[in-house]
Protein backbone atom coordinates (compact mmCIF):
# COMPACT_ATOMS: atom_id res chain seq x y z
CA UNK A 1 0.00 0.00 0.00
CA UNK A 2 2.83 2.39 0.83
CA UNK A 3 4.65 1.57 -2.39
CA UNK A 4 1.53 2.44 -4.35
CA UNK A 5 0.92 5.64 -2.38
CA UNK A 6 4.55 6.84 -2.73
CA UNK A 7 5.93 5.45 -6.00
CA UNK A 8 8.99 7.71 -5.90
CA UNK A 9 9.97 7.15 -2.25
CA UNK A 10 12.22 4.36 -0.95
CA UNK A 11 10.30 1.87 1.14
CA UNK A 12 12.27 -0.56 3.28
CA UNK A 13 10.80 -3.76 4.64
CA UNK A 14 13.04 -5.05 7.43
CA UNK A 15 12.24 -8.65 8.26
CA UNK A 16 14.02 -11.47 10.08
CA UNK A 17 12.32 -14.01 7.84
CA UNK A 18 13.62 -15.03 4.40
CA UNK A 19 10.06 -15.27 3.08
CA UNK A 20 7.21 -12.80 3.15
CA UNK A 21 3.56 -13.53 3.71
CA UNK A 22 1.39 -12.55 0.78
CA UNK A 23 -2.38 -12.37 0.69
CA UNK A 24 -3.69 -14.37 -2.26
CA UNK A 25 -7.13 -15.38 -3.60
CA UNK A 26 -8.66 -12.35 -1.90
CA UNK A 27 -12.44 -12.35 -1.99
CA UNK A 28 -14.75 -9.69 -0.57
CA UNK A 29 -17.60 -11.87 0.71
CA UNK A 30 -19.74 -8.96 1.89
CA UNK A 31 -19.25 -5.38 3.05
CA UNK A 32 -17.01 -6.33 5.96
CA UNK A 33 -16.34 -10.07 5.50
CA UNK A 34 -13.32 -11.09 3.49
CA UNK A 35 -11.75 -14.41 2.66
CA UNK A 36 -8.17 -14.93 1.56
CA UNK A 37 -5.29 -17.32 1.70
CA UNK A 38 -1.93 -16.47 3.18
CA UNK A 39 0.99 -17.65 1.16
CA UNK A 40 4.72 -17.62 1.73
CA UNK A 41 6.62 -16.06 -1.16
CA UNK A 42 10.26 -15.19 -1.71
CA UNK A 43 10.80 -11.49 -1.00
CA UNK A 44 12.18 -10.99 -4.52
CA UNK A 45 8.60 -11.23 -5.83
CA UNK A 46 7.63 -8.14 -3.83
CA UNK A 47 10.69 -6.23 -5.06
CA UNK A 48 9.88 -7.18 -8.65
CA UNK A 49 6.32 -5.95 -8.35
CA UNK A 50 7.28 -2.65 -6.70
CA UNK A 51 10.68 -1.32 -7.75
CA UNK A 52 10.73 1.18 -4.85
CA UNK A 53 10.57 -1.56 -2.18
CA UNK A 54 13.76 -2.97 -0.72
CA UNK A 55 13.56 -6.03 1.51
CA UNK A 56 16.27 -6.15 4.14
CA UNK A 57 16.62 -9.56 5.70
CA UNK A 58 17.80 -9.01 9.24
CA UNK A 59 16.33 -8.87 12.73
CA UNK A 60 15.99 -5.50 14.43
CA UNK A 61 18.42 -4.93 17.27
CA UNK A 62 17.04 -1.63 18.53
CA UNK A 63 15.07 1.45 17.69
CA UNK A 64 16.31 4.95 18.54
CA UNK A 65 13.13 6.91 17.97
CA UNK A 66 14.59 10.29 18.96
CA UNK A 67 17.16 9.89 16.16
CA UNK A 68 14.67 8.26 13.74
CA UNK A 69 17.02 5.28 13.39
CA UNK A 70 16.65 1.51 13.27
CA UNK A 71 19.67 -0.68 14.05
CA UNK A 72 19.61 -4.19 12.58
CA UNK A 73 21.33 -7.30 13.89
CA UNK A 74 23.70 -7.40 10.93
CA UNK A 75 25.28 -4.18 12.22
CA UNK A 76 23.65 -1.68 9.86
CA UNK A 77 21.54 1.37 10.63
CA UNK A 78 18.65 2.89 8.69
CA UNK A 79 17.19 6.36 8.98
CA UNK A 80 13.44 6.66 8.52
CA UNK A 81 10.98 9.49 7.97
CA UNK A 82 8.06 7.37 9.04
CA UNK A 83 8.14 3.92 10.60
CA UNK A 84 5.45 1.28 11.03
CA UNK A 85 6.08 -1.57 13.46
CA UNK A 86 4.41 -4.80 12.34
CA UNK A 87 6.41 -7.38 14.29
CA UNK A 88 3.35 -9.43 15.21
CA UNK A 89 3.20 -11.57 18.33
CA UNK A 90 4.94 -14.63 19.70
CA UNK A 91 3.43 -17.72 21.29
CA UNK A 92 2.68 -17.41 24.99
CA UNK A 93 4.35 -20.61 26.21
CA UNK A 94 3.15 -22.25 29.43
CA UNK A 95 6.81 -22.68 30.34
CA UNK A 96 9.93 -21.31 28.68
CA UNK A 97 12.94 -23.40 27.75
CA UNK A 98 11.47 -26.88 28.20
CA UNK A 99 12.39 -29.11 25.21
CA UNK A 100 9.11 -31.04 25.57
CA UNK A 101 6.92 -27.93 25.29
CA UNK A 102 6.24 -26.73 21.75
CA UNK A 103 4.57 -23.44 20.94
CA UNK A 104 2.76 -23.22 17.63
CA UNK A 105 2.35 -19.92 15.85
CA UNK A 106 4.30 -20.07 12.62
CA UNK A 107 5.15 -22.44 9.79
CA UNK A 108 8.52 -23.16 11.35
CA UNK A 109 7.06 -24.39 14.63
CA UNK A 110 4.36 -26.33 12.76
CA UNK A 111 7.10 -28.28 10.98
CA UNK A 112 8.92 -28.99 14.24
CA UNK A 113 5.62 -30.19 15.63
CA UNK A 114 5.10 -32.53 12.71
CA UNK A 115 8.57 -34.06 13.15
CA UNK A 116 7.85 -34.77 16.80
CA UNK A 117 4.37 -36.08 16.13
CA UNK A 118 5.68 -38.79 13.82
CA UNK A 119 7.18 -40.54 16.86
CA UNK A 120 4.41 -39.67 19.31
CA UNK A 121 1.88 -41.98 20.94
CA UNK A 122 0.28 -39.42 23.20
CA UNK A 123 0.40 -35.64 23.38
CA UNK A 124 -1.15 -33.06 25.66
CA UNK A 125 -2.61 -29.94 24.02
CA UNK A 126 -3.09 -26.90 26.24
CA UNK A 127 -5.20 -23.98 25.07
CA UNK A 128 -8.64 -23.29 23.72
CA UNK A 129 -8.33 -20.90 20.78
CA UNK A 130 -8.40 -21.40 17.03
CA UNK A 131 -5.04 -23.17 16.72
CA UNK A 132 -5.83 -25.68 19.51
CA UNK A 133 -9.21 -26.45 17.92
CA UNK A 134 -7.75 -27.07 14.49
CA UNK A 135 -4.90 -29.10 15.87
CA UNK A 136 -7.02 -31.45 17.92
CA UNK A 137 -9.34 -31.99 14.98
CA UNK A 138 -6.56 -32.76 12.51
CA UNK A 139 -4.34 -35.07 14.57
CA UNK A 140 -4.75 -38.77 13.85
CA UNK A 141 -3.16 -41.93 15.20
CA UNK A 142 -2.12 -40.34 18.46
CA UNK A 143 -3.86 -40.04 21.82
CA UNK A 144 -4.67 -36.42 22.60
CA UNK A 145 -5.33 -35.12 26.09
CA UNK A 146 -6.78 -31.64 25.61
CA UNK A 147 -6.63 -29.39 28.68
CA UNK A 148 -8.84 -26.30 28.59
CA UNK A 149 -9.54 -23.74 31.27
CA UNK A 150 -13.13 -23.16 30.16
CA UNK A 151 -16.14 -25.42 30.38
CA UNK A 152 -16.53 -25.57 26.60
CA UNK A 153 -14.17 -25.96 23.67
CA UNK A 154 -13.17 -23.04 21.44
CA UNK A 155 -14.11 -20.32 23.89
CA UNK A 156 -12.55 -17.55 21.80
CA UNK A 157 -15.05 -18.17 19.03
CA UNK A 158 -17.85 -20.18 20.54
CA UNK A 159 -20.14 -20.58 23.48
CA UNK A 160 -21.05 -23.93 25.05
CA UNK A 161 -23.88 -24.47 22.55
CA UNK A 162 -21.64 -24.19 19.53
CA UNK A 163 -19.10 -26.43 21.26
CA UNK A 164 -21.76 -29.11 21.78
CA UNK A 165 -22.65 -28.81 18.11
CA UNK A 166 -19.03 -29.40 17.10
CA UNK A 167 -18.03 -32.15 19.54
CA UNK A 168 -19.58 -35.07 17.55
CA UNK A 169 -17.24 -34.10 14.68
CA UNK A 170 -14.30 -34.45 17.04
CA UNK A 171 -15.04 -38.03 18.01
CA UNK A 172 -16.26 -39.24 14.59
CA UNK A 173 -14.07 -42.08 13.36
CA UNK A 174 -14.24 -41.46 9.62
CA UNK A 175 -13.07 -38.23 8.08
CA UNK A 176 -13.90 -36.39 4.92
CA UNK A 177 -10.78 -36.21 2.80
CA UNK A 178 -9.22 -32.79 3.28
CA UNK A 179 -9.37 -30.38 0.37
CA UNK A 180 -6.10 -30.14 -1.54
CA UNK A 181 -3.84 -27.48 -0.12
CA UNK A 182 -3.39 -24.51 -2.45
CA UNK A 183 -0.55 -22.94 -0.56
CA UNK A 184 2.95 -23.08 -1.94
CA UNK A 185 5.63 -23.56 0.62
CA UNK A 186 9.12 -22.13 0.43
CA UNK A 187 11.51 -23.84 2.76
CA UNK A 188 14.63 -22.18 3.98
CA UNK A 189 17.57 -24.19 2.66
CA UNK A 190 20.09 -23.24 5.28
CA UNK A 191 18.09 -24.15 8.38
CA UNK A 192 17.16 -27.51 6.85
CA UNK A 193 20.82 -28.56 6.74
CA UNK A 194 21.34 -28.00 10.43
CA UNK A 195 18.38 -30.30 10.92
CA UNK A 196 16.94 -28.45 13.89
CA UNK A 197 14.57 -30.94 15.55
CA UNK A 198 12.58 -28.18 17.22
CA UNK A 199 11.86 -24.63 16.23
CA UNK A 200 14.17 -22.37 18.18
CA UNK A 201 11.78 -20.02 19.89
CA UNK A 202 14.08 -17.01 19.60
CA UNK A 203 13.95 -17.23 15.81
CA UNK A 204 10.41 -16.06 15.24
CA UNK A 205 8.97 -17.22 11.96
CA UNK A 206 6.02 -15.49 10.40
CA UNK A 207 2.58 -16.33 11.76
CA UNK A 208 0.52 -19.14 10.33
CA UNK A 209 -2.17 -18.50 7.79
CA UNK A 210 -5.74 -19.66 8.38
CA UNK A 211 -5.29 -23.06 6.69
CA UNK A 212 -1.82 -23.77 8.03
CA UNK A 213 -2.35 -27.42 8.88
CA UNK A 214 -3.33 -28.41 5.33
CA UNK A 215 -0.53 -30.21 3.57
CA UNK A 216 1.09 -31.10 6.89
CA UNK A 217 0.98 -34.79 7.61
CA UNK A 218 -0.43 -34.83 11.11
CA UNK A 219 -0.31 -38.48 12.06
CA UNK A 220 1.18 -40.14 15.11
CA UNK A 221 2.32 -43.74 15.52
CA UNK A 222 -0.93 -45.45 16.50
CA UNK A 223 -3.25 -47.15 14.03
CA UNK A 224 -6.59 -45.70 15.15
CA UNK A 225 -7.76 -42.47 13.61
CA UNK A 226 -8.98 -40.33 16.43
CA UNK A 227 -8.71 -40.35 20.21
CA UNK A 228 -9.34 -37.15 22.10
CA UNK A 229 -10.02 -36.75 25.80
CA UNK A 230 -10.95 -33.28 27.04
CA UNK A 231 -10.07 -32.18 30.56
CA UNK A 232 -12.19 -29.09 31.22
CA UNK A 233 -11.92 -26.27 33.74
CA UNK A 234 -8.27 -26.92 34.46
CA UNK A 235 -4.86 -25.49 33.76
CA UNK A 236 -1.34 -26.86 33.88
CA UNK A 237 -0.07 -26.78 37.45
CA UNK A 238 3.35 -28.28 36.87
CA UNK A 239 5.40 -30.08 34.25
CA UNK A 240 7.65 -32.92 35.46
CA UNK A 241 10.45 -34.48 33.47
CA UNK A 242 10.68 -38.29 33.71
CA UNK A 243 13.33 -38.32 36.47
CA UNK A 244 11.44 -35.80 38.63
CA UNK A 245 8.26 -37.77 38.19
CA UNK A 246 9.86 -41.04 39.34
CA UNK A 247 11.10 -39.26 42.48
CA UNK A 248 7.58 -37.94 43.16
CA UNK A 249 6.41 -41.56 43.60
CA UNK A 250 2.96 -40.65 42.35
CA UNK A 251 0.98 -42.46 39.70
CA UNK A 252 -0.15 -41.07 36.38
CA UNK A 253 -3.28 -42.06 34.47
CA UNK A 254 -3.84 -44.12 31.35
CA UNK A 255 -5.87 -42.65 28.51
CA UNK A 256 -9.50 -42.51 29.71
CA UNK A 257 -11.67 -44.75 27.55
CA UNK A 258 -15.00 -43.81 28.97
CA UNK A 259 -14.78 -46.22 31.93
CA UNK A 260 -15.39 -44.85 35.39
CA UNK A 261 -12.15 -46.00 36.96
CA UNK A 262 -9.07 -44.90 35.06
CA UNK A 263 -6.13 -47.24 35.65
CA UNK A 264 -2.72 -46.00 36.73
CA UNK A 265 -0.32 -45.93 33.80
CA UNK A 266 2.44 -48.55 33.63
CA UNK A 267 4.30 -46.84 30.78
CA UNK A 268 7.17 -44.44 31.45
CA UNK A 269 6.76 -41.20 29.48
CA UNK A 270 9.41 -38.56 28.66
CA UNK A 271 7.35 -35.82 30.34
CA UNK A 272 4.39 -35.54 32.71
CA UNK A 273 1.71 -32.88 33.03
CA UNK A 274 0.13 -32.23 36.40
CA UNK A 275 -3.21 -30.43 36.03
CA UNK A 276 -4.90 -28.18 38.57
CA UNK A 277 -7.67 -30.80 38.91
CA UNK A 278 -5.10 -33.17 40.45
CA UNK A 279 -4.76 -35.52 37.47
CA UNK A 280 -1.35 -36.39 36.06
CA UNK A 281 -0.83 -37.62 32.50
CA UNK A 282 2.38 -38.78 30.88
CA UNK A 283 2.99 -37.91 27.24
CA UNK A 284 5.64 -37.57 24.51
CA UNK A 285 5.32 -33.81 24.39
CA UNK A 286 3.08 -30.87 25.17
CA UNK A 287 1.71 -28.37 22.69
CA UNK A 288 1.24 -24.92 24.13
CA UNK A 289 -1.47 -23.24 22.06
CA UNK A 290 -2.34 -20.69 24.70
CA UNK A 291 -2.45 -17.53 22.63
CA UNK A 292 0.15 -14.91 21.83
CA UNK A 293 1.90 -11.92 23.36
CA UNK A 294 2.78 -8.86 21.26
CA UNK A 295 6.38 -9.02 20.06
CA UNK A 296 7.57 -5.63 21.37
CA UNK A 297 10.94 -6.71 22.77
CA UNK A 298 13.50 -4.96 20.53
CA UNK A 299 11.56 -1.69 20.37
CA UNK A 300 10.92 -0.79 24.01
CA UNK A 301 14.47 -0.21 25.20
CA UNK A 302 15.19 3.53 25.44
CA UNK A 303 11.86 4.51 23.86
CA UNK A 304 8.95 5.82 25.83
CA UNK A 305 6.12 3.82 24.22
CA UNK A 306 2.67 3.78 25.80
CA UNK A 307 1.96 0.06 26.23
CA UNK A 308 -1.50 -1.52 26.64
CA UNK A 309 -2.51 -3.99 29.36
CA UNK A 310 -2.09 -6.86 26.89
CA UNK A 311 1.51 -5.79 26.21
CA UNK A 312 0.85 -4.22 22.80
CA UNK A 313 1.96 -0.77 21.64
CA UNK A 314 -1.01 1.57 22.07
CA UNK A 315 -2.24 3.09 18.81
CA UNK A 316 -4.80 5.86 18.26
CA UNK A 317 -7.40 5.92 15.50
CA UNK A 318 -4.73 6.83 12.95
CA UNK A 319 -2.50 3.88 13.97
CA UNK A 320 -0.03 6.29 15.62
CA UNK A 321 1.92 5.03 18.61
CA UNK A 322 2.75 7.51 21.39
CA UNK A 323 6.03 8.39 19.61
CA UNK A 324 6.28 10.85 16.70
CA UNK A 325 6.41 9.28 13.20
CA UNK A 326 6.09 5.75 14.62
CA UNK A 327 2.99 3.73 13.72
CA UNK A 328 2.07 0.14 14.53
CA UNK A 329 -0.32 -2.38 13.01
CA UNK A 330 -1.42 -5.98 13.48
CA UNK A 331 -0.73 -8.22 16.46
CA UNK A 332 1.93 -5.94 17.95
CA UNK A 333 -0.50 -3.09 18.56
CA UNK A 334 -3.34 -2.43 20.98
CA UNK A 335 -6.19 -0.30 19.66
CA UNK A 336 -7.04 2.39 22.20
CA UNK A 337 -9.43 4.47 20.16
CA UNK A 338 -13.12 4.52 21.14
CA UNK A 339 -14.30 1.50 19.12
CA UNK A 340 -17.61 1.14 17.32
CA UNK A 341 -20.11 -0.65 19.61
CA UNK A 342 -19.88 -3.79 17.45
CA UNK A 343 -16.11 -3.94 16.81
CA UNK A 344 -13.33 -5.22 19.07
CA UNK A 345 -9.70 -6.04 18.47
CA UNK A 346 -8.70 -9.67 18.09
CA UNK A 347 -5.30 -10.88 16.94
CA UNK A 348 -6.38 -12.46 13.66
CA UNK A 349 -5.13 -12.46 10.07
CA UNK A 350 -8.09 -10.42 8.85
CA UNK A 351 -7.41 -7.58 11.27
CA UNK A 352 -3.67 -7.67 10.58
CA UNK A 353 -4.35 -7.15 6.88
CA UNK A 354 -6.90 -4.37 7.48
CA UNK A 355 -4.69 -2.55 9.97
CA UNK A 356 -1.63 -2.75 7.71
CA UNK A 357 -3.54 -1.33 4.77
CA UNK A 358 -5.13 1.40 6.89
CA UNK A 359 -1.81 2.28 8.60
CA UNK A 360 -0.29 2.92 5.15
CA UNK A 361 -3.21 5.23 4.32
CA UNK A 362 -2.69 7.09 7.62
CA UNK A 363 1.05 7.43 7.03
CA UNK A 364 0.33 8.84 3.57
CA UNK A 365 -2.31 11.26 4.86
CA UNK A 366 0.04 12.50 7.60
CA UNK A 367 2.90 12.96 5.17
CA UNK A 368 0.67 15.00 2.85
CA UNK A 369 -0.99 16.90 5.70
CA UNK A 370 -4.45 15.55 4.81
CA UNK A 371 -7.16 14.35 7.15
CA UNK A 372 -8.51 10.80 6.95
CA UNK A 373 -11.61 8.98 8.16
CA UNK A 374 -11.55 5.76 10.12
CA UNK A 375 -11.63 2.82 7.75
CA UNK A 376 -14.99 1.06 7.30
CA UNK A 377 -13.51 -2.32 8.25
CA UNK A 378 -13.43 -1.11 11.89
CA UNK A 379 -17.21 -0.52 11.93
CA UNK A 380 -18.06 -4.17 12.51
CA UNK A 381 -16.06 -7.10 13.81
CA UNK A 382 -16.33 -9.73 11.07
CA UNK A 383 -14.33 -12.91 10.65
CA UNK A 384 -14.77 -15.94 8.46
CA UNK A 385 -12.89 -19.18 9.02
CA UNK A 386 -13.24 -22.95 9.00
CA UNK A 387 -13.39 -25.29 11.97
CA UNK A 388 -13.89 -29.04 11.71
CA UNK A 389 -14.64 -28.54 8.01
CA UNK A 390 -17.60 -26.26 8.77
CA UNK A 391 -17.68 -22.71 7.49
CA UNK A 392 -17.72 -20.42 10.54
CA UNK A 393 -18.71 -16.74 10.47
CA UNK A 394 -18.52 -14.54 13.55
CA UNK A 395 -19.98 -11.03 13.52
CA UNK A 396 -20.02 -8.13 15.98
CA UNK A 397 -20.20 -8.95 19.69
CA UNK A 398 -20.75 -12.60 18.84
CA UNK A 399 -20.12 -13.76 22.42
CA UNK A 400 -21.88 -10.74 23.94
CA UNK A 401 -18.43 -9.27 24.74
CA UNK A 402 -18.86 -6.30 27.07
CA UNK A 403 -22.68 -6.29 26.87
CA UNK A 404 -23.20 -7.11 30.55
CA UNK A 405 -26.20 -9.23 31.54
CA UNK A 406 -28.60 -7.04 29.61
CA UNK A 407 -28.81 -9.11 26.42
CA UNK A 408 -30.57 -12.19 25.10
CA UNK A 409 -29.54 -15.01 22.81
CA UNK A 410 -31.57 -16.63 20.08
CA UNK A 411 -30.54 -20.03 18.73
CA UNK A 412 -31.31 -22.29 15.83
CA UNK A 413 -29.51 -25.56 15.50
CA UNK A 414 -29.81 -28.52 13.14
CA UNK A 415 -27.56 -31.29 14.37
CA UNK A 416 -24.65 -31.98 12.02
CA UNK A 417 -25.86 -29.28 9.62
CA UNK A 418 -25.93 -25.75 11.01
CA UNK A 419 -25.76 -23.68 14.17
CA UNK A 420 -27.03 -20.11 14.26
CA UNK A 421 -26.78 -17.89 17.31
CA UNK A 422 -27.82 -14.25 17.49
CA UNK A 423 -27.01 -11.80 20.30
CA UNK A 424 -29.78 -9.24 20.84
CA UNK A 425 -29.86 -6.14 23.03
CA UNK A 426 -32.86 -3.80 23.29
CA UNK A 427 -34.38 -5.34 20.18
CA UNK A 428 -31.25 -4.76 18.13
CA UNK A 429 -28.87 -7.35 16.76
CA UNK A 430 -25.40 -6.96 18.27
CA UNK A 431 -23.63 -10.11 17.11
CA UNK A 432 -23.96 -13.54 15.53
CA UNK A 433 -22.23 -16.91 15.16
CA UNK A 434 -23.00 -18.88 12.00
CA UNK A 435 -21.67 -22.42 11.61
CA UNK A 436 -22.36 -24.33 8.39
CA UNK A 437 -23.74 -23.07 5.08
CA UNK A 438 -26.39 -20.75 6.51
CA UNK A 439 -26.29 -18.00 3.85
CA UNK A 440 -27.29 -15.53 6.54
CA UNK A 441 -24.04 -13.59 6.88
CA UNK A 442 -24.92 -10.65 4.62
CA UNK A 443 -28.40 -10.17 6.05
CA UNK A 444 -27.11 -10.31 9.61
CA UNK A 445 -24.19 -8.02 8.80
CA UNK A 446 -26.68 -5.40 7.54
CA UNK A 447 -28.99 -5.83 10.54
CA UNK A 448 -26.06 -5.33 12.94
CA UNK A 449 -24.70 -2.35 10.99
CA UNK A 450 -27.99 -0.48 10.63
CA UNK A 451 -29.14 -1.31 14.20
CA UNK A 452 -32.77 -1.67 13.10
CA UNK A 453 -35.27 -2.43 15.87
CA UNK A 454 -36.24 -6.06 15.41
CA UNK A 455 -38.37 -6.57 18.52
CA UNK A 456 -41.51 -6.91 16.37
CA UNK A 457 -40.17 -10.10 14.76
CA UNK A 458 -39.40 -11.91 18.02
CA UNK A 459 -38.55 -15.58 17.56
CA UNK A 460 -39.47 -15.45 13.86
CA UNK A 461 -36.11 -13.85 13.17
CA UNK A 462 -34.59 -17.34 13.10
CA UNK A 463 -37.61 -19.25 11.82
CA UNK A 464 -36.22 -21.52 9.08
CA UNK A 465 -39.55 -21.37 7.20
CA UNK A 466 -39.26 -17.62 6.74
CA UNK A 467 -36.81 -16.44 4.11
CA UNK A 468 -35.27 -13.69 6.13
CA UNK A 469 -33.06 -12.42 3.29
CA UNK A 470 -36.05 -11.49 1.11
CA UNK A 471 -37.66 -9.92 4.14
CA UNK A 472 -34.89 -7.42 4.74
CA UNK A 473 -33.70 -7.02 1.18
Amino acid sequence: KLAAEFPSEDIFLITASPVIKAVTNFKQVSKTLEEFDVEEQPSSLLEKRYPNIRVIQSGVKRLKSDEHKIYTEDGKEYIYEKLCLCAGAKPKLIVEGNPYVLGIRDTDSAQAFQKNLAQAERIVVVGNGGIALELVYEIQGCEVIWAIKDKAIGNTFFDAGAAEFLIPKLTAESRETPIECKRTKYTVEESEEKGRPTAASDKLGSALGPDWHEGLHLKGTKEFSHKVHIEMLCEVKKIHLQQEFIQLQQSSLTFPNGQKNVEPDEVLWPVYVELTNGKIYGCNFIVSATGVVPNVEPFLDGNNFAVGEDGGLKVDKHMHTSLPDVYAAGDICTAVWEPSPVWHQMRLWTQARQMGWYAAKCMAADALGESIDMDFSFELFAHITKFFNYKVVVLGKYNAQGLGSDHELMLRCTKGHEYVKVVMQNGRMMGAVLIGETDLEETFENLILNQMDLSAYGEDLLNPDIDIEDYFD
